[in-house]
């Protein structure tokens, strides 16, 4: 356990969170919403703190991640708990149910990532982001040892601590799950506003993609689409966006994503974005990188296999010679 940081005192040994937007106020003895954040006899202990539900070597093309370091292998974690409530998740087993966990020092962590020869840590599989205070100190110790640290993330996070974190993370995934605030509030047990702060100020400061699965009557309409790509080109067209396959889980169970749906969302975003890709689904060329200055392919992907095939040593498009938006 760790004393948690972002939070208040209330009378009564109540304490109120801060570090998300749910704002949690928790009685003594009880929880937040995300299960390991704690009140411990009036004081808020991070009670999840290196409490580990997974731990896996992945590539790193699975976060998804298609800009950063292609075809390199990421040492992933994951916490036991989520401060959303996602009716489609598909790992609720260890985001909503309470697991059996290992705790893992800081140091243990870094030294596993190194003797596996990953490229980092990345913190996946749930929400990591309720895991503030382990994950600055792991790459406390990660960072100065050459370790990229990534973060897979929902971006429910409050201002001030994103701030911080942003400090220690060298890029992450956010799920930009509707671009609706009733859908967050109905079916994901959250609000809109946060997440789009959150990817407004992560691409400021880091490498940032960003993704959408698409589901069956509740975002896939064109207008939805539309929404999401009008306010991703606002910030930054070299956003890449993953528009992904929803298959039923959890306490959803609408019909899979159909494949037009997918191609529908890329040819609208193609319009305003250079980056679009389809994932949880085949079809060639989905995810590959092309040039959007001259079209060439620069990375080939097939599954979570990456090659880069179109970029040279120093970083740029080898047919127009143009620097390519991907962190080597």
């Amino acid at each position: 356990m760790a004393k948690a940081k972002y939070w208040e005192k209330l009378d009564g040994k109540k304490v109120k969170c801060t570090l998300c937007p749910h704002s949690c106020v928790i009685p003594e003895g009880g929880k937040g919403i995300c299960n390991i954040r704690e009140n411990i006899d009036g004081e808020l202990i991070a009670a999840g703190y290196g409490r580990t539900t997974s731990l896996a070597m992945d590539p790193i093309e699975k976060k998804p991640l298609f800009h950063f370091k292609p075809g390199s292998l990421i040492l992933s974690v994951a916490p036991n708990g989520c401060n959303l409530k996602c009716r489609w998740c598909q790992n609720w087993q260890i985001s909503q149910e309470v697991v059996p966990t290992r705790f893992i020092d800081p140091k243990l962590l870094v030294d596993i990532a190194i003797r596996e020869n990953s490229v980092g840590i990345a913190f996946t599989y749930t929400e990591p982001l309720i895991w503030f205070e382990y994950i600055i100190d792991v790459a406390k110790v990660g960072k100065p040892k050459g370790l990229s640290m990534v973060a897979v993330t929902n971006g429910y996070i409050n201002p001030e601590p994103l701030n911080e974190l942003l400090d220690y993370i060298d890029a992450m995934n956010i799920d930009l799950k509707a671009m609706d605030d009733e859908v967050y509030r109905k079916l994901i047990g959250g609000r809109l506003e946060p997440v789009l702060n959150t990817v407004r100020t992560s691409a400021k400061r880091i490498l940032i993609e960003v993704t959408n699965l698409l589901i069956p009557g509740v975002n896939d309409s064109d207008d939805q689409i539309k929404r999401l790509v009008d306010f991703i080109a606002d910030v930054d067209p070299k956003i890449p966006v993953h528009f992904s396959r929803y298959f039923p889980a959890w306490k959803f169970n609408a019909p899979p994503t159909p494949v037009k749906t997918l191609l529908r969302a890329r040819e609208i975003a193609s319009e305003k974005l250079e980056y679009v890709y389809l994932g949880n689904v085949y079809i060639p060329d989905a995810e590959d990188t092309f040039c959007p200055y001259c079209g060439n392919k620069l990375v080939s992907r097939s599954g979570f296999y990456a090659k880069k095939v179109g970029i040279t040593e120093d970083g740029k498009c080898s047919k127009c010679g143009k620097d390519v938006d991907i962190v080597l």
